[in-house]
């Protein structure tokens, strides 16, 4: 769920005549106007359909992290986001479209973090996305296929680039129940899954010269009307691989009384799941940094009791701020503890 309906809140405020309010991200715990849609329980998902927009659905997303190796062992990330964002619940041809994409990438070294931002409207061509063949695109940017599960990524900003080829080795994973995830006590959800079994190589063009890179890739896909309650303040997000096969995706919500609202999955090798529920995944800082003059955790210590999971996540680089229209934290990390393994984390609010 992560920092998708924050990005996409931006997008409301740039196309009305009047600024997001700051309650829910930019309004997103707000009501949705009656004409959206809104996700409800016993989602029945179609595709490759569903793999493509949902333009009755007022925010969507098709986010990509990466954790890869250099030929020297170095570690690097990769993060490739395309955001919807409708303000009516309909789509149409040219400059009065009310479809308004953001798309967002982003590499990450031990020692640098790079990041670029593009906008478009929906009508014009300029961004969009097809199920079959798959693609998703904004101006040159893109993440496509004959199918989902194989499929070219390509971004570049002013001090990098990647062309990175994705293989899916496993199946589609569905979060909450069966892909419905609940956000908050009262009820906010959204439609939810992910593809986190992508095997990856390719060439990352960094300042210092090309460098070839193989790894691991999780994408996720979310849809929805209002993810937010309105007393919400943040999320930290974390999705981990482990050396023995198995993953795990997390989040809490940082609600303004000071408790949490947490929901987790828990994957096994072979794509089987357990949904968990508020209160099974929990996350706490260790350590803190300055980033830019803000206090972000960077050192946190995960648990998961039904697995007997207790580990450290550590970001690889503690300053990957993603100085964008709407700031937060987003970077690989590595995992130590009774388990260990490599993922991706993200969060909000910190600003």
């Amino acid at each position: 769920m992560n920092v998708k309906a924050a990005l996409v809140a931006l997008l409301i405020s740039l196309a009305v005549p009047h600024p997001a309010t700051a309650q829910g991200f930019g309004g997103l715990g707000s009501a949705a106007d009656e004409s959206f849609a809104v996700p409800a329980p016993d989602p029945i998902f179609d595709f490759p359909r569903d793999h493509g927009p949902h333009p009755e659905y007022r925010i969507e997303w098709w986010y990509l992290t990466a954790n890869m190796m250099g030929p020297n062992g170095t570690a690097y990330g990769l993060q490739w986001t395309l955001f919807r964002s409708a303000l009516a619940p309909f789509e149409t041809k040219g400059w009065d479209s009310p479809q308004i994409w953001f798309g967002n990438a982003a590499v990450t070294t031990p020692t640098a973090h790079y990041t670029s931002e593009r906008f478009a409207r929906g009508g014009t061509g300029q961004a969009g996305v097809t199920a079959a063949p798959f693609e998703a695109w904004i101006d040159e940017w893109h993440m496509r296929g004959e199918t989902f599960d194989t499929m070219q990524l390509h971004a570049a900003g002013t001090q990098f680039s990647y062309d990175i080829a994705l293989r899916a080795q496993g199946s589609l994973v569905f979060h909450g129940e069966d892909g419905f995830s609940v956000k908050s006590d009262q009820g906010q959800a959204s439609y939810y899954y992910s593809q986190p079994f992508f095997d990856l190589s390719g060439t990352l063009t960094l300042p210092e010269g090309d460098v070839v890179v193989t790894g691991t890739a999780w994408l996720d896909r979310e849809w929805s009307s209002q993810p937010l309650a309105s007393d919400q303040t943040g999320w930290d997000w974390f999705s981990i691989s482990f050396d023995e096969g198995e993953k795990l995706m997390g989040f809490r919500l940082r609600q303004s009384d000071g408790s949490y609202f947490t929901s987790g999955t828990w994957i096994m090798p072979d794509g089987q799941t357990t949904a968990l529920p508020n209160g099974s995944f929990d996350a706490t800082p260790l350590a803190t940094v300055d980033v830019g003059g803000r206090d972000v955790p960077v050192r946190w210590q995960v648990r998961v009791p039904e697995y007997g999971v207790d580990v450290a996540v550590t970001a690889i680089n503690s300053q990957a701020w993603m100085d964008v229209a709407v700031p937060y934290w987003e970077g690989p990390v590595t995992v130590t503890g009774n388990r260990t393994g490599v993922g991706y984390l993200e969060m909000t609010g910190y600003d």
